[in-house]
């Protein structure tokens, strides 16, 4: 890159001293290419933690608020499955909660591909929504929130001891849409780690082998984050002066009667909400991974 832009410079004196338009016109191109190459590097940097390049568990639990909240929560698992999609990432629901009404009280997303982990790491927070419901026949004004975790998933190589005595496993029948997609026998499987009170499940596939396999990931992914997360608070308790950026702050707004999206961490801002909840939310993981939040 240094090389690059000195024979961007010399180009650009050459160009100067004959009044070469044409010139001029070459060294602007390269230069161009010169700060795109420059931003992929500066975003490479970026995915340097331990576990970003693993892929990753994203859990997404509705707040206080009923049909409306468990609504904003559905809203969100489309938004970020339409994201991974984008992206090329393979996304598969390996559990999920219904509503009451409407939308989900909870679902967990295992999400495949490289830097699956490092892109979503900063999307674990309280997400707020703002809109005129759906679901009151007045159409007045309703504020939801919905909690998003995202965990990595530990490769089988590094060791989360958990020992077999503390996990207790229920297995139970994956609901389906009807007919032949009903599972007949017990496949799904619910694991609890008692002395966390952890609670892991999966239904996502057909074999209660597999499930079971999934679980235990899934499991293991949140001990070792839950591990993570005790020695971040206890670096922050040591360290006063810096702001708490741990699990449950709110990290996004979206208030649609005003068309804006905007990350309260960064102060990054859109006014095309319909596109951020289609999927199109690249420059908020951007802009959170540059402030390092």
């Amino acid at each position: 890159m240094e090389r690059e832009i000195r024979d961007a410079s010399d180009t650009a004196d050459l160009a100067l001293s004959e009044s070469d338009s044409g010139l001029s016109k070459s060294v602007e191109e390269d230069l161009e290419q010169i700060c795109s190459g420059i931003q992929d590097l500066e975003l490479s940097s970026m995915f340097s933690g331990e576990n970003d390049e693993c892929n990753a568990y994203l859990t997404l639990q509705a707040g206080e608020g009923g049909t409306e909240a468990q609504d904003w929560t559905n809203m969100l698992l489309r938004m970020y499955l339409l994201w991974a999609e984008s992206q090329g990432y393979l996304a598969v629901i390996e559990e999920i909660t219904g509503g009451d009404v409407a939308g989900i009280k909870g679902a967990t997303v295992r999400v495949e591909g490289e830097r699956a982990f490092g892109w979503l790491r900063t999307e674990s927070g309280v997400h707020r929504l703002v809109r005129h419901s759906p679901f009151d026949s007045n159409h007045k004004r309703h504020t939801s929130f919905a909690a998003v975790y995202v965990s990595p998933e530990i490769a089988d190589e590094i060791c989360v001891e958990v020992e077999a005595k503390d996990v207790r496993e229920d297995t139970y029948r994956a609901s389906g849409a009807g007919g032949q997609h009903v599972n007949k026998t017990d496949s799904a499987v619910r694991l609890t780690h008692m002395p966390s009170g952890i609670v892991v499940q999966c239904q996502s596939e057909r074999s209660q082998h597999m499930n079971r396999d999934h679980a235990w990931k899934q499991l293991r992914a949140k001990l070792y984050e839950l591990e993570v997360a005790a020695r971040q608070q206890e670096l922050q308790e040591k360290e006063a002066a810096k702001p708490n950026i741990g699990f449950g702050s709110q990290v996004r707004s979206y208030v649609l009667d005003q068309s804006r999206v905007k990350d309260l961490r960064t102060g990054h801002e859109r006014f095309d909400p319909n596109n951020v909840l289609n999927g199109d939310i690249n420059d908020f993981l951007e802009s959170s991974l540059r402030a390092a939040v």
